[in-house]
């Protein structure tokens, strides 16, 4: 009322001056209006705070945006267009027809779709069952994993193009990598042609996929998800070419271990990524039909100093010319682990608050993140 009061005398009295010093009517009103205006911004905050505690992903989302997905958190339909803000890939949902409310498949950006292991009923609060998506999600990708460890041996290129989404088709092919060239190397001691014979294998693998592509009746996605595979498969193959020219006859030998080895871990049930000494659970977090980065022995040379790094409960910092990479290789590292890696353009605008508020919904949900520019942010707000 006193700010409409305020600016109904200002319509009367167009010259500002008069109006600004004419009486005392600003000098009184104003401190007051911009102390309640404080005090609604803190309680706003306050309770933005609460659901970001709840679903730690909404750290990564700007007041406004969060804003308006809580505004319209009652219609799980009116959400699906801000999902792009806290997932990876997941970019929309398809409903049950008869039952409005249940979600039955996540759909990537590039339009993957992969059902859900159990249909979800989305209902309540939005920052509840955003939380049961993620949940969801990472039980359907695990569910798909374990399929995909029991299967994956003597599966043909195209069963696996076939039978999994992009994502999980990428995990059959290293997992049958990794336990070939290992059971290849365990035997090369007795056997002198076991590896020469795995490099024939990883060779008669490319082969297939590459006979795959000439093929006209795949679709945009399928072809997409060749492709991957044959990157992949390209440096596999130079992997156990590699491993042949040396010589190497031991599992422990460290041109093996400095590999990213994938194993399906029947006792923990679960995908383990192995690179030197340090073992990652998979995250399952889901990633469509993505294209990965061609793996060059600079590529393999940052796994291995990034894993050691975050081994030891550190971080890592690629240093270099501008796009020669740095940002991609990590986010591909991320994409191997399966894990969401939230990428950050750091400006000079950046205070300690929206910092914080950054590391907060790192810790708090698990994901990495990947501070772009990291060298213009302030010093005094980088020592924080």
């Amino acid at each position: 009322k006193n700010f409409m009061k305020i600016t109904a005398k200002a319509v009367e009295t167009p010259n500002c001056v008069q109006c600004c010093c004419g009486n005392d009517l600003m000098k009184t009103l104003l401190p007051h209006l911009t102390e309640q205006l404080e005090l609604c911004q803190k309680s706003l905050t306050g309770y933005l705070e609460t659901k970001r505690n709840s679903f730690p992903r909404f750290y990564f989302c700007s007041d406004g945006v969060l804003l308006e997905i809580l505004s319209q958190g009652s219609d799980p339909h009116a959400i699906v267009p801000h999902l792009q803000n806290v997932f990876d890939s997941l970019a929309s949902l398809t409903f049950d027809k008869q039952k409005k409310y249940t979600a039955t498949m996540m759909v990537a950006n590039d339009k993957e779709d992969v059902p859900f292991s159990t249909p979800l009923n989305l209902a309540g609060n939005v920052e509840e069952y955003l939380g049961e998506i993620v949940n969801n999600m990472q039980e359907t990708l695990h569910d798909l994993c374990r399929d995909c460890g029991a299967e994956c041996d003597g599966m043909t290129c195209e069963e696996i193009v076939n039978r999994f989404p992009a994502q999980i088709g990428i995990l059959a092919l290293q997992f049958s990598w990794t336990i070939d060239t290992e059971d290849a190397l365990r035997r090369a001691r007795q056997d002198k042609s076991s590896m020469s014979s795995a490099n024939r294998k990883a060779l008669n693998t490319l082969n297939e996929f590459i006979t795959l592509t000439v093929r006209p009746t795949w679709t945009k996605l399928q072809r997409t998800n060749i492709e991957t595979l044959i990157t992949i498969q390209v440096h596999q193959k130079d992997v156990t070419d590699e491993l042949v020219k040396k010589k190497v006859k031991d599992p422990g030998d460290f041109e093996w271990l400095k590999q990213a080895r994938l194993y399906w871990r029947v006792e923990k049930d679960t995908t383990v990524i192995s690179i030197c000494d340090v073992d990652f659970d998979y995250q399952h977090e889901y990633l469509g039909c993505k294209e990965r980065l061609v793996v060059t022995p600079l590529t393999d040379r940052c796994y291995v100093t990034l894993s050691q790094a975050i081994g030891m409960f550190l971080g890592g910092a690629p240093a270099g010319p501008a796009g020669t990479g740095k940002t991609e290789t990590t986010k591909d590292m991320g994409r191997m682990l399966g894990i969401f890696v939230v990428v950050f353009n750091c400006s000079d605008q950046m205070d300690y608050k929206s910092l914080g508020k950054i590391y907060k919904g790192l810790a708090m949900a698990g994901c990495w993140g990947c501070f772009d520019e990291f060298n213009r942010i302030d010093l005094d707000v980088l020592s924080v």
